[in-house]
């Protein structure tokens, strides 16, 4: 997304620092609401499963319709919301969001359900990138951008930790359809404070829609995500998962034509001449893969394979929500100050311990275990959202850092969706065979998740170095016609 006017900043006109705090507080809390509702549907997932006789490809939808629209319509978002008005736009996302919540406490079947998460998603695309771009304009200082960008990365973090927890808390007293309807109180709060705070902005020059790049886009996760979720239950030489990967396979090519010959592509190929920028989107694609997949996983290891209630369930993910509150902030604060290479460190290494510390666990593993293995993935997951934030948009002209935060917001997106559909494709059939198959089933997502804690450490050096720094800086230069 482009610079807003700065007739229209709030920066610009002399409001108090006290305003520009509550429109921080009102784009967290949307971003809050919108990931919350990645993790917090994780724990109901055997609960709806029950009462809508849903398979396990339907559990997979459940949560894969969500962030694959989510993934496939963030930059579109930001994009149309630098044209018609940030603020219009974020008050139609908050009021979608809502509709779609309302239909998913509603739904009596499993098919009702995953078309009213689609709903819900539209609304959630409108929220995410155009509150970075608020921010953005808002808080025009270069560190006190840092400080306020990485409280709005760890709202990542800290939502898709407390999910599980909220999710167990609601599921076990009031039934699944309470992890829906919960949103609708907060999001006629955020509406209000929207109406009172937040003021209208456009982008002095917006970007040009691309619809042939958006349709591409659609085409690659949607190939990709698919097949990987049907795969389960039709096999990999299905005439359909083929015809599925080959349109992946397409999209991926006619990206690759495409983008490079418009003069406002939907995925700026300038930006990945930045190796932070890729790097980032790298990270952001295995960080919410590897997350996505322990989510899927605990919730039916904690409930079906160790017979939890939803809300012991969430009360043994309380590991996981008690770092990411502390560390968040001190990791966000640490990127302002000092960089990413030591938080990107830190998480990587991790999620490779707690990937491979989780192939240990078994039906009858002393829950003290479980527990410090759930820790792990707390420091994790605490860590890691800011660095990513903050890489994907260093270096990147004010023009081009809602853009840039955008591609990494839908990569996170992106990495959920296949993090999730993984899961179910290589445990999922498990689910029938008794717990020793499924615990059998299980080392293969662990290992996996052990892999992508390695990307993300080796990926954390690469891209903080003097070298990458340069490509950040080249790669800047061309946007403002330098080179």
């Amino acid at each position: 997304m482009t610079a807003s006017s700065p007739t229209l900043s709030i920066a610009t006109t002399g409001d108090s620092r006290r305003r520009r705090l509550l429109v921080l507080t009102i784009c967290c809390a949307s971003i809050f609401l919108v990931v919350l509702d990645i993790s917090i549907v994780n724990v109901a997932l055997p609960d709806i499963r029950g009462t809508l006789h849903a398979s396990v490809s339907g559990l997979q939808w459940t949560v894969d319709a969500y962030t694959l629209v989510l993934a496939c319509f963030l930059v579109l978002a930001g994009a149309t919301a630098d044209r018609v008005g940030r603020r219009r736009v974020f008050q139609c996302g908050l009021a979608l969001f809502g509709l779609g919540s309302l239909l998913c406490g509603l739904a009596p079947s499993i098919d009702w359900l995953i078309v009213a998460r689609v709903v819900q998603a539209a609304g959630g695309t409108m929220l995410n990138p155009v509150a970075m771009a608020i921010i953005a304009n808002t808080f025009t200082d270069p560190a006190e951008r840092a400080g306020a960008i990485g409280v709005f990365g760890s709202m990542t973090g800290l939502s898709l930790a407390l999910g599980p927890l909220l999710g167990g808390a609601l599921v076990g007293t009031f039934g699944w359809h309470a992890v829906f309807l919960i949103n609708l109180p907060f999001v006629a709060a955020a509406l209000v404070g929207t109406v009172r705070f937040v003021p209208e902005s456009r982008a002095a020059r917006a970007r040009r829609p691309d619809p042939v790049g958006q349709v591409l886009v659609m085409l690659v996760l949607g190939g990709i995500v698919c097949a990987l979720i049907e795969s389960s239950t039709l096999g990999w030489t299905s005439p359909i998962i083929v015809a599925l990967l080959a349109v992946a396979a397409a999209g991926v090519v006619g990206i690759i034509y495409h983008e490079p010959r418009r003069a406002e592509p939907l995925l700026e190929p300038r930006l990945f001449r930045s190796v932070p920028f890729s790097s980032a989107i790298v990270m952001a694609v295995c960080a919410l893969c590897g997350f996505g997949a322990f989510l899927f996983m605990t919730t039916l290891y904690l409930q079906d394979e160790r017979g939890y209630s939803p809300l012991a369930a969430g009360l043994c993910l309380l590991p996981v929500a008690v770092p990411v509150m502390f560390l968040a902030p001190m990791s966000g604060r640490l990127v302002g100050t000092r960089g990413p290479r030591l938080p990107l460190l830190v998480s990587g290494i991790a999620l490779a311990v707690g990937g491979a510390a989780a192939t240990r666990l078994g039906p009858t593993s002393p829950l003290l275990a479980v527990l410090a293995v759930y820790l792990v993935f707390g420091v994790f997951l605490g860590a890691v959202n800011p660095p990513i934030t903050n890489t994907a948009v260093s270096g990147m002209p004010r023009s081009m850092a809602g853009v840039a935060a955008s591609l990494a917001s839908a990569s996170r997106q992106t990495g959920t969706a296949i993090g999730v559909a993984l899961a179910g494709t290589i445990a999922g059939s498990a689910l029938q065979g008794g717990a020793t198959a499924f615990t059998r089933a299980e080392h293969g997502v662990w290992w996996t998740v052990c892999a992508l804690g390695l990307v993300i450490t080796a990926l954390g050096l690469l891209s903080t170095g003097p070298r990458a720094l340069r490509s950040a800086a080249r790669a800047a230069a061309r946007f403002d016609g330098n080179t």
